[in-house]
């Protein structure tokens, strides 16, 4: 054991070179590898590149575009010198920590990929292993953080944060509260930083050009998957077109000559939250469901084989995230903790008993949410999950050739639940 924990503290070499240059027809495009000179403590240097990649035996190297835009149909990278992960900088690294592997940097990417479209108001975004796991909307960064945190505690243990306005102090008490391997904003504000820092291994990277991601919304980059034999498979990264309510399209369908129609209207909290959850969908790996309330994530589902499963793992998660910040805003402990103390003999099972019932009445905060799912329902029993467990409103791809019946799950529904199409899915592997 002592030899494994060696491997996740210690950082490779690689044997990538310092440059790399990819020629599509007639444009080049000039790539240096990134390197950091990290002051050590005996008053040296150490130039490090990344720690490994997604496993410590691993060789890893990050590379930055220097020279070149590609121009590819609707492609065309952000402006060398613009860039966001790639051009974190010494200076940016506010605090090495254990030094950033290839994971750290690939999930705080991916919540950039997530928050770009939620730069209208404070949001927090939590990532573990490129999948968001709490995000969330607030009244001020610290309402937000604080939201996405209790959306799922346990997940977040680990995880790499994401905020769309500089740290202040109060966010910044509240996330020293909680072990994160990552937080990434676009600046920190004066007296964060020496709260932040109490976390020893805690990675603080400044990404200035955050509050401008808007700004990069629309653009497209050339997304590379090598082959297991060497070849590589090129696409467009997907755009989120689903901005605005107007984007959002009637569940309408027809079967055998009748037309369906779903016969209530979502409310305007239900398509602010259908335009949230979509954004965040973004961002998680296919096939997925989500549900969200009020700007904030209750259950995500991510990376399942069949759109029944996922819906049912994401409702399953959101009990047992429930159960879990009930304890702990009850009894102060985790869930787990508590079952534990019970088998030693320590608290009265009564205690959990009360949590368990409490989830159970209020359905893990289900009711009154909205599932999201990142492509179309190919049979009821998919949204037959969520409306189970009381959702009010439901987005989704649409195109099936059974939408008729999703529809009529919404009209039996009692309440009635609200459906919107995309028009457009969001798969993401």
């Amino acid at each position: 054991m002592g030899d494994l924990k060696k491997m996740y503290s210690t950082i490779r070499g690689d044997h990538f070179p310092m440059e790399m240059t990819i020629t599509f027809g007639d444009q080049t495009l000039v790539y240096r590898k990134k390197t950091w000179a990290i002051p050590t403590e005996d008053g040296g240097v150490d130039e490090r590149g990344l720690r490994y990649g997604e496993n410590p035996d691993q060789e890893a190297a990050l590379y930055e575009l220097v020279n070149g835009n590609l121009v590819l149909g609707e492609c065309r990278f952000i402006e060398p010198g613009n860039g966001l992960v790639s051009s974190i900088t010494v200076e940016d690294m506010l605090q090495v920590g254990k030094h950033p592997g290839k994971i750290n940097l690939t999930d705080v990417d991916n919540g950039l990929n997530i928050i770009k479209y939620l730069m209208d108001r404070p949001a927090a975004v939590i990532l573990k292993h490129n999948n968001p796991c709490g995000a969330a909307y607030g009244d001020t960064l610290a309402d937000a953080y604080n939201r996405a945190n209790r959306a799922d505690r346990i997940a977040a243990f680990g995880g790499a944060l994401v905020l769309n306005r500089p740290c202040d102090k109060a966010t910044a008490e509240l996330i020293s509260q909680n072990y994160l391997e990552v937080v990434c904003a676009p600046d920190f504000e004066q007296g964060s930083l020496d709260i932040l820092k109490s976390r020893k291994n805690l990675r603080i990277i400044r990404i200035a050009r955050i509050d401008r991601l808007a700004e990069y919304e629309h653009y497209r980059f050339v997304d590379f998957k090598s082959l297991i034999d060497g070849g590589i498979i090129v696409q467009q990264s997907a755009v989120n077109s689903i901005r605005t309510p107007a984007d959002l399209k009637p569940a309408v369908a027809t079967w055998q000559g009748k037309e369906y129609r779903v016969e209530r209207e979502p409310t305007e909290r239900e398509i602010a939250d259908m335009l949230f959850g979509w954004a965040v969908e973004h961002g998680v790996t296919s096939n997925s469901v989500l549900y969200v309330k009020d700007g904030c994530t209750v259950g995500i589902g991510t990376g399942e084989q069949d759109r029944v499963g996922v819906a049912e793992i994401a409702v399953h998660k959101a009990y047992i995230k429930y159960a879990d910040i009930l304890c702990y805003d009850t009894y102060g402990i985790p869930y787990a903790n508590l079952a534990l103390e019970i088998e030693q003999g320590k608290r009265d099972p009564a205690d959990k008993e009360a949590i368990d019932a409490k989830t159970k009445e209020d359905r893990a905060g289900l009711p009154g949410s909205v599932m999201i799912s990142d492509a179309f329902f190919p049979f009821r029993d998919g949204a037959d999950v969520g409306i189970k467990q009381g959702v009010s409103a439901i987005l989704q791809a649409g195109g099936s050739m059974r939408d008729f019946e999703t529809i009529q799950a919404c009209n039996e529904a009692n309440p009635q639940v609200a459906m919107k199409f995309t028009g457009q899915r969001s798969f993401k592997h």
